[in-house]
């Protein structure tokens, strides 16, 4: 179960996932020892899933951002559209929607003309019925997680 000092970590490591146990340890008053618990512990429970590297896509030249809205014409075609996407190392986030459209992706790119080579491939793949491509003009937030202030009541 977590608590007060299990988000104040989250929240800590959100904002730099290499800041030392010994950092975390004077913010939250407990022992060195008590955080590198408390994080094995959210690790283990997968509540921490991974650390990672946020990246500036435009310093490895992948400044054009896109969403691409993708309905298919029937559900038996999921399975294979999804492995389609695993594999597409620019498509970078793929959600399952609700709605008028199956999928909304998002993808890092090079130019118009890849955009263009990625959007033809899916709407080649067999059961891709449409497409509603949207070019990202200036991102205004990118979070990676929302840490609340407290836990909800059970």
């Amino acid at each position: 179960m977590l608590d007060r000092i299990d988000l104040e970590i989250l929240r800590i490591l959100k904002e730099n996932a290499r800041t030392r146990a010994s950092a975390i340890s004077a913010k939250v008053n407990l022992s060195v020892s008590a955080v590198i618990e408390r994080i094995r512990r959210l690790e283990e429970a997968h509540t921490v899933r991974a650390f990672t590297v946020a990246v500036d896509q435009k310093q490895l030249g992948l400044d054009l951002t896109a969403l691409m809205e993708v309905s298919l014409e029937h559900p038996k075609y999921f399975d294979a559209f999804c492995e389609m996407i695993q594999a597409n190392p620019y498509i970078v986030d793929c959600y399952y929607l609700t709605g008028e459209f199956d999928f909304m992706l998002k993808i890092y790119t090079d130019s118009s003309d890849s955009l263009e080579r990625i959007h033809r491939d899916i709407k080649s793949m067999k059961g891709v019925q449409s497409t509603k491509t949207h070019f990202v003009l200036k991102t205004i937030k990118n979070d990676t997680a929302v840490i609340p202030d407290t836990l909800p009541k059970k």
